[in-house]
């Protein structure tokens, strides 16, 4: 069995794509959360995710970071 760059290439597109729509819509639900601009987060995360490691790296820092809390009335 011959394996050839065509299917290579489309195994790669198959495994890529799944990851880009994974690592972008876990920036935005984080972004979301934890950050007072989910729409930065989200785009900083699409652009990260064409390099896997550092993708993963970001969604570990995004998952660190204290949650955004609610300004709350002095009493």
């Amino acid at each position: 069995m011959s394996i050839n760059a065509a299917f290579i290439g489309q195994l790669l597109v198959v495994l890529w794509v799944p990851f880009t729509i994974l690592i972008t819509w876990s920036s935005y639900k984080l972004g979301s959360k934890k950050t007072s601009s989910p729409k930065l987060a989200t785009a900083i995360g699409f652009l990260l995710a064409f390099f896997p490691p550092l993708a993963l790296i970001y969604i570990a820092v995004l998952v660190m970071i204290k949650d955004n809390s609610p300004l709350e009335p002095a009493s």
